[in-house]
């Protein structure tokens, strides 16, 4: 018998030679009745995700991540309004990247071109089910998706409303495939799919991205986990400086952006910890520090090795006192996954030293790191945050899910 995933990977892989006829003005109209139907029936979405809020409950889910899979009205609003404004995004597809005219006469044009099918694995956090679609649908792919267990219900009513969306138009149905099989087995059956799926983008957490790249065949889009940094540095704007680090932990500790790990200098530790910390106390945060940050705060528990190495997601923050911007810089360049850092400074020199030398797929200078995100970056919903340095590093829009094609023209040329 054949598996949910090969069955529903082909049908697909069907739909996505239509998918690569369609016009953009077509395409567009698909994703407009898409935001409309997310509306129209956000009372039945929302009736599902509270069945996957009262499981997540009942198997003692943390109140972060039942946070990332909640969906409120205001939430299906700024997902609707994330599919609008792809529409308003330019289409990549058929963007001629270069034209060059070859001495024997050949005319050669390279231009984008979709990938073909998309298997995008995710976890608890349904929004990602619309961000994907309509990204992949946008640049004239079709997807399969394949989200976590604990959004399974809230899944399967947004993808049924999709499709039923897309019934509509001039899109087909089957270019939205989800995998409902919550058995590791279907992911693993999907990083093999080699001839039906043309990349597997992983979007969650370090253990399922690495499942993911150290067991598919299928090519790999890299997403990564988010141990991020917040370098504040002597002399920095006390303000300035408490307002990024708590937006940074504390507007949404779920999400890959948000801070791990505060990089205090010693002189600024001296003069505001006691004020910085209190502040986090009090929006419920725990904190874990090195020796000279817990002989500051005595409460506060020695942070480990293991726990600077750890995406926490959850209301946690480390806080490890350096004498420089080089200590700083060394603690980064050891346990940074790449994804996002920041310094806060009034030093300029030091700014343009941290922005330069720090490998991370976004660097900033006193703005908060939850900004790296596609809807910030102004590329409409995004597809996830690669923080691999081939083809897609950062946020990825619309130009990361394309690839590229030459055409060439002749008149009867033959190699000689």
């Amino acid at each position: 018998m054949t598996s949910e995933v090969r069955t529903k990977a082909a049908l697909a892989q069907d739909a996505s030679t239509i998918m690569n006829k369609l016009t953009t003005a077509q395409k567009n109209a698909a994703l407009l009745r898409m935001a409309d139907a997310l509306l129209f029936e956000q009372e039945a979405i929302i009736a599902a995700n509270a069945l996957d809020l009262h499981n997540g409950r009942e198997n003692g889910t943390t109140s972060s991540m039942l946070d990332r899979l909640a969906l409120t009205p205001d939430r299906i609003a700024a997902i609707a309004e994330g599919l609008k404004q792809i529409v308003e995004l330019p289409d990549p597809v058929g963007e001629l990247l270069e034209h060059f005219d070859r001495p024997n006469g050949l005319k050669v044009n390279k231009i984008r071109v979709p990938l073909g099918v998309i298997g995008m694995i995710y976890e608890a956090r349904p929004n990602v089910t619309v961000d994907a679609a309509g990204l992949c649908l946008k640049t004239g792919n079709s997807v399969v998706l394949r989200g976590g267990s604990a959004a399974l219900e809230s899944n399967r009513k947004i993808v049924e409303v999709l499709k039923a969306a897309l019934r509509l138009t001039e899109m087909p149905a089957d270019a939205i495939q989800l995998i409902e099989d919550s058995d590791r087995a279907s992911v693993n059956e999907m990083l093999k799919l080699n001839g039906l799926l043309d990349v597997v983008i992983p979007r969650g957490g370090a253990s399922l991205i690495r499942n993911v790249v150290e067991n598919a065949t299928v090519p790999v889009i890299e997403t990564g986990a988010g141990i991020c940094h917040t370098y504040v540095d002597a002399g920095a704007d006390y303000n300035m400086a408490a307002e990024i680090a708590f937006n940074a932990k504390v507007q949404r500790p779920s999400v890959c952006n948000s801070m791990e790990t505060l990089l205090l200098h010693e002189q600024f530790a001296k003069q505001h910890l006691l004020t910085l910390a209190d502040r986090f106390i009090q929006a419920g945060v725990e904190l874990r520090g090195c020796e000279q940050a817990a002989a500051l705060i005595p409460s506060m528990k020695i942070a480990s090795d293991e726990d600077f190495s750890t995406e926490y997601s959850d209301y946690i923050l480390n806080i490890h006192v350096v004498p420089d911007l080089d200590t700083a810089l060394a603690h980064i360049r050891r346990y940074s996954t790449k994804h996002s850092e920041c310094i806060v400074t009034e030093n300029k020199a030091h700014a343009e030293r941290f922005i330069k030398e720090v490998d991370a797929a976004a660097v900033y200078h006193n703005a908060s790191t939850r900004f790296t995100d596609g809807f910030e970056f102004g590329f409409g919903a995004e597809i996830g945050i690669s923080t691999q340095k081939l083809h897609a590093r950062g946020p990825m829009g619309l130009p990361a899910l394309t690839s590229t094609k030459y055409q060439i023209y002749g008149n009867g040329q033959i190699r000689g």
